[in-house]
């Protein structure tokens, strides 16, 4: 009998994995500091048999790089509309691929930006074009989730369709204690793959 060590090392998914097969997340990653927890929903989705392919804004990739994302995902990571190696449409491509777009963390611009329709970048594009279940986690500072604006923009997104989930409250990048944090890469996870 094989232990699980030689399971592992001869490519067989952990426990549970089965289950998940089926599932095509498509994780969007905006320009926050908290864009490093975008690494552990990666890991956790993968390591549960999730199949992930990552849209990035450009800002997202001055805080994580594409070669750690793409290695963690076992595949190449977009950000551009415009890439020629793309020529296949990649916001028509992934839209249609993805079974749920998560997108964790979600800047106060990136919302505002969908709930404007707009389609300035390959995430907010794909975003106008997917039938998937759209999951936004936001990540903010206290005073900018509570702005009217950003409440405005929540609640034109959900009369859309899209979740919500969190900010939840905690230490915030600034230091300050409020709500605003991302929720936990755990939790964002487990939702993902419900």
């Amino acid at each position: 009998m094989a232990s699980p060590r030689e399971g592992r090392q001869a490519g067989k998914r952990p426990a549970g994995a089965r289950s998940r097969q089926g599932k095509r997340i498509l994780l969007g990653i905006s320009g926050s500091i908290a864009a490093y927890k975008a690494c552990l929903i990666i890991r956790g989705l993968v390591k549960a048999g999730a199949e992930v392919k990552v849209a990035a804004t450009a800002n997202a990739l001055r805080f994580v790089t594409p070669l750690t994302l793409s290695v963690l995902s076992r595949r190449p990571v977009h950000s551009d509309g415009f890439d020629p190696q793309a020529w296949d449409m990649a916001h028509l491509n992934l839209a249609s691929w993805a079974t749920r777009v998560v997108i964790a963390p979600a800047t106060v611009d990136l919302i505002a930006r969908l709930a404007a329709g707009r389609a300035s970048g390959l995430l907010e594009a794909l975003v106008l074009s997917t039938r998937a279940p759209i999951a936004i986690c936001p990540a903010m500072d206290s005073e900018m989730w509570e702005h009217p604006a950003t409440r405005a923009n929540v609640e034109r997104l959900r009369g859309w369709g899209c979740e919500f989930w969190g900010p939840v409250e905690g230490e915030l990048a600034s230091g300050k204690i409020g709500v605003g944090r991302l929720m936990e890469p755990s939790e964002i996870v487990a939702r993902s793959l419900a």
